[in-house]
């Protein structure tokens, strides 16, 4: 070992236990570790910096404009809506069938675009169900990365390792060879996240800003059925209101101050009133719908009010306001401020009275609209805290399919080899600003760039981990610890060395370096080399013990994760794909080649 090699895995060990420990913020790690290397000597600057102008990092990067295009627009909103309205029932049901759908997606397009797009349609449907997205997202990171040796296309490490096999004078792989082993990995591993996984990971609640940024805060307010509406005879169910508008009905009011048990067949009447759950844009939608108007303080909004002296916030109930402790009714809130309350959020939960007759608490997030000077007033008067204003902006269905179709088109541009997927995708975010689906501004804004820096960091490790020859140096010294066993614990030596590898370096790097080796290997032993080329495919894509995978790092922040939940998780599945993987490859690609 030379003092090169032993000041590098000092490096990798401390950099480890820092993750691990979650003293500082990842990315923080990340970036101290890559300074660490140039400081020492054992990384130039120039190779350092290279992995911000990656392929991964690029592709990420577009990957992340393309979704944030799906989310302004609305596509995400449609996309979980369909879900919503067909997976009824627990969280285990809804679990089951994302990470299915994740699945099968992901056998055919890149596991991080999958998750990708994934992720808001995932933390949406968290907010609406009342469910912790900790629970929903590290499960579909993990299936989307299940699914990786389906298919020859199901990753590009798998392409990557049939050119090396080419290289070494092994027929290439197959499209569908890898499926004997990897479907039954995808479906063992889902029924282990399903099944023991999900209940290991930690409920820490959605981070702050995160349902906010996904539009997904949830207010309960009331809608007043009109003389003229169409809704007049229909039943809840018909009227659309769960299907159309995605609201839950909380209580139904009918005159004479009646409060009714909503139930699906209750036929509505004119003047009813309802006090429903939904999410902010849900709530702007009402104004959209004909036959129906939101009912605030008894009274409706004001049609002389000019859009332009208008302004829609949200507003925040703090210590010392006069309305804590009071009605919007009692408190005039209407008639001394000039303002309408359009809806009420308490901290998530469903509230069964009427909304001008629901007492104010400190913590109360108010929908408001009104007039500009009026609503600056109430903050002056600090009678409410301003959060920030509102856009009002409606889902946009034709930009939606537009963004959709981008995203699609970017994806398929990849499978068939047409493009290469960094510039498949990120030809998809140029022309989703191309088409004005979104605004650069508004997408940069989306970007996790702790991510990104996260991602360019760690593939500074692996150029380190090659050059230096640590790699090479851990491959040789494994070969000489196993030398004399059984073929089989040779197979089962590459396949834990290349899922180690796999966590600090890229999937295709970790594989690059240990097939030759292998295959090496193999020959001087008398051994078929195809089997050992296939389990390192599938070690390859066994990167569920920390979160450097890209597709566990779209899900970190949002879910809140911490390095060693990856760890408690992820090494029980590890190694039960190890020991399926062990009995599966030498069944169908014998260790030794047949006799002539």
């Amino acid at each position: 070992m030379t003092f090169q090699i032993a000041l590098l895995l000092g490096i990798v060990v401390v950099t480890v236990v820092f993750f691990a420990a979650d003293w500082v913020s990842s990315d923080v790690v990340a970036l101290g570790m890559l300074l660490t290397l140039m400081l020492t000597g054992l990384l130039v600057p120039k190779d350092a910096f290279a992995g911000f102008g990656s392929d991964t990092v690029l592709m990420t990067l577009g990957l992340l404009i393309l979704t944030s295009a799906l989310t302004k627009t609305g596509g995400v909103q449609l996309v979980g809506q369909a879900i919503h309205r067909r997976v009824q029932g627990s969280e285990n049901t809804l679990v089951l069938v994302l990470m299915i759908t994740v699945s099968a997606m992901s056998s055919l397009v890149s596991n991080t675009a999958t998750t990708a797009f994934f992720v808001p349609v995932v933390v949406g449907l968290a907010a609406k169900r009342r469910f912790q997205a900790s629970r929903l997202l590290m499960p579909i990171a993990f299936a989307s990365i299940l699914s990786s040796s389906v298919l020859l296309i199901s990753t590009s490490t798998n392409l990557v390792v049939s050119g090396l096999m080419s290289g070494s004078g092994l027929a290439p792989l197959g499209m569908f060879e890898l499926t004997p082993l990897g479907l039954p990995i995808a479906v063992v591993g889902i029924l282990y996240m399903h099944v023991i996984g999900r209940r290991m990971i930690p409920d820490r609640g959605a981070p702050e800003g995160l349902v906010e940024r996904f539009g997904m805060r949830s207010y309960l307010t009331e809608i007043l059925i009109l003389p003229h509406s169409d809704w007049v005879g229909k039943t809840l169910s018909e009227s659309g209101l769960g299907r159309d508008l995605d609201f839950t009905v909380v209580q139904m009011v009918r005159k004479p101050d009646q409060h009714l048990i909503p139930r699906e067949g209750m036929r509505l009447e004119a003047g009813d009133v309802l006090l429903v759950e939904g999410a902010r844009e849900d709530v702007l939608k009402v104004k959209d719908t004909a036959g129906i108007e939101i009912r605030a303080d008894v009274t409706l909004s004001d049609p002389n009010l000019s859009i332009a002296d208008t302004a829609l916030v949200e507003a925040l109930v703090v210590p010392g306001s006069p309305l804590a402790g009071k009605t919007l009714r009692t408190s005039r809130f209407r008639d001394r401020y000039g303002i309408q309350v359009l809806g009420l959020n308490r901290h998530g939960k469903n509230l069964l009275s009427k909304l001008s007759r629901m007492t104010l608490r400190v913590g109360d997030v108010l929908l408001l609209q009104g007039h500009k000077s009026n609503i600056s007033g109430i903050e002056d008067d600090r009678v409410l805290s301003i959060l920030g204003p509102v856009a009002e902006v409606r889902p946009d269905r034709a930009k939606a399919l537009r963004a959709f179709g981008i995203f699609v088109g970017a994806l398929v541009l990849a499978i068939f080899g047409w493009v290469p997927l960094p510039v498949a995708v990120l030809l998809g975010a140029f022309l989703t600003f191309a088409t004005q689906c979104v605004s650069p501004e508004a997408a940069y804004r989306e970007v996790e760039w702790r991510a990104i820096i996260l991602i360019a960091c760690m593939l500074g490790l692996g150029v380190a981990m090659e050059s230096t020859g640590t790699a090479r140096y851990l491959a040789s010294t494994l070969v000489g610890w196993v030398e004399g066993w059984e073929p089989i614990w040779l197979l089962a030596g590459f396949f834990v060395l290349t899922t180690l590898l796999t966590q600090p370096m890229s999937n295709q790097a970790a594989a690059a370096v240990v097939l030759p080796i292998a295959v090496q290997t193999a020959n001087q032993l008398g051994l078929d080399a195809r089997p050992f080329a296939i389990m390192i495919a599938a070690a390859a894509s066994c990167s569920f013990l920390t979160p450097l995978e890209p597709s566990c790092l779209l899900v970190f922040g949002p879910g809140r994760y911490r390095f060693g939940d990856f760890v408690r998780v992820g090494a029980p599945l590890a190694c039960l794909i190890f020991v399926l993987s062990l009995w599966l490859v030498p069944m169908f690609w014998p260790l030794r080649a047949a006799a002539p």
